[in-house]
């Protein structure tokens, strides 16, 4: 058996019914196996509304069978049986198989470890066709594969700052977990109370500690590798009382967690502290950890720092060769390839990979040349599936590392955080394929295509000059098919709405764009009249024509939708799409629904410019004034304008190697747009510029 997941052998032979299956497993199963069979009785009825009979010896009726444990012990007619394990032992890996004599079938789940198990549970999960009162799988199903990478994980950070996780309670911790664990997730990182954010927020059903003590156990019960991401917050290391405090604080946090397996420092990003200050309190920190976690390992990184600390910290890794720290961490802000990464890092130690995966702009791997219109209006955490995106990300940075946990601020990442997932246990699947097998599994049986194609639109809602991107509106008409045709229970599925909300607010944005521009074009048209008719005439008409965008604004039912679904989104899953009306922490922080009118022309400038000209006493003066708005971009005869804001306007561009082969930009020119938005009013092509990291 040499399939693996997402090329099953079943091909397109007959499908076998289970929904009358009996879960046969080792009497008195407990820990992460135990939970293994829970999950998978749980995710059935979820799905199915039939819940699955237990039993600890195969049954004398002649009933579906769904066998589940170790391959060394696993359940069979008349005891137990043994099978291979699945490429030969190797940690985590499992075999499914189906053996059906045509009257009774039953499907194996054979785990390598206790890991194996769980995530052969997931496999079948993901596998099985789970309809209303149906279970059925393919009759020649069988898969035997085990992960490439050795650590693959999302970071779930409950504080103030992310769009949706500080309201969420410890049932939806766990889901959620189920959820990640079902693709083969194998490690969390949590944050601890103190970190670059609020102390508390309004959100919280439990206290950070509470909270994090609470998801360390649920981590624990699925058999998943929990990890810290602790930053360094004082100012100043170098005084012993400093030190002391620091050491204090993070021994109740270490205490508090019943599971630690590592601990993660950023050096920078937050935190500020010189490598060998930062050095010598991680010594005593690994001494720290391990009283109360004896075998958990201490990593750091160097994003954030400058060329200067980058040196003094590789100089002690090469010099002093800590024997306290196991690995090192590729982040954010650390300007060089993960490959190059590896090559300057002494080889006794681990890569990990920390990539952002939640992020839009002003960040590791931005959206290549992003319309400037979508991000003044969606903003730098909005939702965000970015398939294959991620997925060139992913093959271009993973190769020297172990593998990664990855940066998210929220659920808006959803998406992304499954390609990773997924790539991580086989980089060479097809993104469609995991797409459709999200799509599946998370939405429906009856949506595995449609959804998956509509979240691949929504990625080709961002590629290129927006106002061409006629696409943008046939992605929001597939979704409309799909709403339509949805059921009640289908359109309160988080999930389900937050694509929705995507392709509605996409929707609007280009109509907006369009109606806007058309607009500045028509105001224009009357300044050029100004001589005839007079300029304080022509400015009042084309202001008045310029005030349209507010007083006949376009596209309302859209509009109006956009704001059902973030009521719905609020209510499912909490997100905050607004601070105003869901006290979400700042706009940049995912609430982009306070976003959605922001002005997509020139509008704020030209009314500050008119009032300006007003106040000129002299028409001679007004006229020249309105000549030179007119003529801005016109540079004169041999120059030449480029708006670095605009692919249809950069001719002079060099543009590098590109996203594909330089998804961080490292190498490449990347466009930049202000991390929050200036009140002042500036031109359009002021709010975007080009420049480069190196």
């Amino acid at each position: 058996m040499t399939s693996t997941p997402g090329s099953p052998a079943a091909g397109h032979a007959g499908l076998i019914d289970l929904s009358n299956a009996v879960v046969v497993c080792l009497p008195g199963l407990l820990g992460p196996e135990g939970k293994a069979v829970t999950m998978l009785l749980d995710e059935v009825e979820r799905h199915a509304r039939l819940r699955w009979e237990t039993a600890t010896a195969w049954p004398a009726s002649r009933v579906p069978v769904i066998a589940v444990g170790a391959a060394s012990a696993l359940p069979a007619p008349g005891g137990l049986c043994t099978v291979e394990p699945a490429q030969e032992g190797a940690a985590e890996g499992y075999r499914i198989w189906v053996d059906d004599d045509g009257e009774a079938p039953a499907v194996y789940v054979g785990g390598n470890d206790t890991r194996g198990v769980l995530f052969g549970v997931g496999y079948l999960l993901r596998t099985l066709r789970l309809a209303p009162g149906a279970i059925t799988l393919p009759a020649d199903f069988e898969v035997t594969t085990a992960p490439h990478y050795r650590l693959r994980g999302h970071q779930l950070g409950y504080r103030d700052k992310t769009n949706s996780y500080c309201g969420w309670n410890l049932d939806q911790w766990e889901q959620y977990i189920r959820d990640l664990a079902v693709f083969g997730t194998n490690a969390i990182e949590l944050i601890p109370p103190r970190s670059d954010d609020n102390p508390d927020s309004v959100h919280f059903p439990r206290p950070p500690l509470e909270m994090m003590a609470g998801m360390s156990r649920l981590a624990d019960e699925y058999g998943l590798d929990v990890w810290v991401w602790y930053p360094a917050m004082d100012p100043n290391y170098v005084h012993p009382e400093t030190v002391e405090s620091a050491l204090q604080e993070w021994a109740q946090v270490f205490q508090a967690l019943p599971r630690i397996d590592a601990v993660f420092v950023p050096g920078g990003d937050p935190g500020r502290t010189q490598p060998r200050h930062l050095m010598a309190l991680l010594k005593k920190q690994t001494e720290n950890l391990r009283r109360f976690h004896p075998g958990a390992e201490m990593w750091v990184s160097p994003q954030g720092f400058t060329q200067e600390w980058m040196d003094q910290f590789l100089e002690i890794l090469h010099q002093e060769r800590p024997t306290w720290l196991a690995g090192v961490v590729h982040g954010p802000w650390i300007h060089m390839t993960t490959a190059q990464f590896r090559e300057v890092v002494p080889g006794q130690y681990l890569i990990r990979h920390y990539p952002d995966i939640t992020h839009n702009l002003s960040c590791q791997y931005p959206v290549p040349d992003w319309d400037v219109a979508y991000a003044l209006t969606e903003g730098r955490e909005s939702i965000n599936p970015r398939p294959l995106g991620q997925a060139t990300i992913f093959r271009h940075s993973q190769p020297p590392t172990i593998g990664f946990l990855t940066y998210s601020e929220g659920c808006n990442d959803d998406v992304n955080k499954f390609i990773w997932t997924s790539l991580g246990w086989d980089p060479g699947r097809k993104v469609i394929d995991i797409l459709r097998e999200y799509s599946r599994y998370f939405i429906g049986e009856r949506y595995t295509d449609d959804f998956a194609q509509g979240l691949l639109a929504l990625e080709r809602n961002w590629q290129g000059p927006l106002a061409g991107n006629a696409g943008v509106y046939t992605t929001l008409q597939q979704f409309q098919a799909l709403e339509a045709a949805a059921s009640p229970g289908d359109l309160k599925n988080w999930r389900f709405q937050q694509a929705l909300y995507r392709a509605y607010y996409d929707a609007y944005v280009r109509s907006r764009l369009l109606y806007e521009t058309g607009l500045e074009e028509q105001a224009f048209d009357q300044l050029r009249q100004a001589q005839e008719k007079g300029s304080l005439v022509a400015i009042a008409e084309a202001e008045r024509i310029l005030d349209l965008a507010v007083n006949q604004p376009i596209s309302q039912g859209w509009h109006t939708r956009i704001f059902q679904l973030a009521e719905a989104l609020f209510q499912s899953v909490h997100m905050q799409l607004s601070v105003r009306l869901y006290q979400g922490q700042e706009e940049v922080r995912g609430a982009n629904l306070d976003g959605v009118d922001y002005p997509l022309n020139n509008r704020p400038w030209l009314k500050a410019r008119f009032a300006e000209l007003r106040a000129l006493p002299q028409e001679a003066d007004r006229l020249a004034g309105i000549q030179a708005i007119l003529q801005w971009t016109n540079p004169g005869p041999g120059g030449f304008y480029d708006d670095l804001s605009n692919d249809l306007q950069e001719p002079h561009l060099v543009r590098g190697l590109g996203f594909a082969e330089d998804p961080a930009f490292l190498r490449s020119p990347q466009r930049h747009y202000p991390y929050r938005k200036d009140p002042k009013p500036l031109r359009l092509s002021w709010r975007c510029a080009t420049g480069s990291l190196n």
